[in-house]
């Protein structure tokens, strides 16, 4: 349906022009990104001809479709007043400001933890009418305000009664605790089960219940920086299982946020950590410059500051991004230093709580991963290799992560027998997770497979991937 307005939309063709999409080419990038989101749409050309010449607006998520379809064309985020659709239903761009003010901060946080519980309460909707689609170029602004500020100079926050319902609540470390508590019970459950599980999904829920009338409260500066710190730890971990789930415009709200309340908390590491999960997104997503400013972002604030567990950390998200950029120079260097920083780290070390997933089991399967991106399957095994030696049931995606790539790096040698083997151990880990990201490193492996389809081998693998695949996102 679309309603009509005086006029023709001459933003709206301008911008089309200057981004060099055809009418028919708009309608559909638009039914796609629909279908991404679980819509059906039919549009054509003749329904963007009537949005542009006669400045019909199509109603609920297209008019933020067409923004995201666009966004996506010039490579930056696409207001709908640049398109002459602002008066379109509204969907609220929530969670990709990066506030100066502390306050201003409280507000876009806690109003992204309200916006998501709507989205679940409506089966995840909220995010098909969120304005935009992933943009990399949002993570410029917050990268650039943290790098040059990490931390705020205060934060206690005393708001007085307000709206005349009574003194605001009173926050304590006993407080912050049960969300620190939240979150190491979330990162257990994400690991083991995936990003889609229910009770990893409950963290929205604690966020919006817990975390946000806390951060609304009252509070010292000292209560308040670590509240704002188990908040970011909180807000992040949605941010991964957003991303591990496919919902990466959610990630990326989430992991700005995350930012923000990272710097308020003067948790410079946390503030790394979370630059460092904006850069595995980025790279995962294609962005492999971007990933490497990101994580080099995270590397240059934390000289002197994190532990060298942590640095390592940092250089191997660092190498993942020069590896999927092909820079097989600067990605060796990375992995060199990441291995350094590891081999100096000792247990005695005040790492922190939330870098507990981190070993040389961790350091293997990402150096795998950047020799796979970089065409050496020789190392690829070698790694995979170290990295399988002990598998565990406290990660058990990271288990199945691991055997995908061990196949492709079978494959590539030419160890057919050995790549279906590891891939059918690899489908068995997936089916017992809800991860899209697992799913997607199973899919890869079949496109890999297709030119030995008649193999009975791969046919039997394919069978057993299909419930898998077909499975609802």
């Amino acid at each position: 349906m679309s309603r009509e307005q005086r006029g023709p939309n001459e933003k709206l063709g301008a911008v089309l022009a200057l981004a060099g999409i055809s009418n028919a080419g708009l309608a559909r990038r638009v039914n796609d990104l629909g279908a991404q989101r679980g819509l059906t749409l039919r549009y054509d050309k003749t329904s963007v001809a009537r949005w542009v010449s006669k400045g019909m607006v199509p109603q609920g998520a297209a008019p933020h479709l067409i923004a995201a379809a666009i966004g996506q064309k010039l490579g930056r985020p696409v207001p709908l007043h640049e398109i002459g659709l602002a008066d379109a239903d509204p969907a609220p761009e929530v969670g990709l400001a990066f506030p100066r003010d502390v306050g201003q901060a409280v507000k876009s946080a806690t109003e992204l933890y309200r916006l998501d519980l709507a989205g679940r309460r409506t089966g995840g909707g909220i995010w098909q009418s969120l304005a935009g689609s992933f943009a990399v170029s949002a993570y410029a602004t917050p990268a650039s305000r943290w790098l040059i500020t990490p931390a705020d100079s205060s934060v206690a926050r005393d708001p007085g009664p307000g709206d005349g319902s009574g003194a605001p609540l009173k926050v304590g470390h006993s407080d912050v605790q049960k969300l620190r508590e939240a979150a190491e019970d979330a990162r257990r459950w994400d690991s083991k089960y995936g990003g889609g599980d229910w009770r990893s999904s409950m963290v929205p829920e604690c966020l919006r219940v817990e975390a946000a009338p806390l951060l609304l409260g009252s509070y010292s500066d000292e209560v308040g920086r670590a509240l704002f710190g188990a908040s970011a730890e909180l807000t992040r971990l949605a941010g991964w299982m957003a991303f591990d789930t496919g919902q990466q415009e959610a990630a990326q709200r989430y992991y700005i946020q995350a930012l923000r309340l990272a710097r308020a908390a003067a948790d410079v590491p946390l503030g790394g950590y979370v630059l460092a999960s904006m850069s595995l997104q980025a790279t995962y997503r294609g962005f492999g410059d971007e990933g490497v400013d990101l994580a080099q972002a995270a590397l240059e604030r934390n000289r002197g500051l994190a532990t060298a567990r942590t640095m390592s950390f940092f250089r191997l998200v660092e190498a993942r991004a020069h590896a999927r950029g092909g820079d097989a120079q600067a990605a060796g260097a990375a992995l060199k230093a990441a291995e350094g920083w590891l081999e100096r780290a000792r247990d005695g070390d005040n790492d922190p709580s939330w870098l507990g997933f981190y070993s040389y089991d961790r350091f293997a399967a990402d150096a795998a991963e950047c020799y796979r991106d970089l065409k050496a399957p020789r190392q690829v095994r070698r790694f995979t290799e170290q990295a399988l030696s002990r598998p565990t049931e406290e990660f058990v995606r990271s288990h199945g992560l691991r055997l995908v790539v061990s196949a492709v790096a079978e494959l590539e040698s030419g160890n057919l027998d050995a790549a279906c083997e590891q891939g059918v151990r690899a489908v068995e880990v997936a089916g017992r997770i809800s991860s899209a990201r697992t799913t997607e490193y199973v899919r890869d492996l079949l496109h890999r497979l297709e030119p030995y389809g008649d193999e009975p081998r791969v046919a039997e693998l394919r069978e057993r991937a299909r419930p898998l695949l077909m499975a609802p996102a």
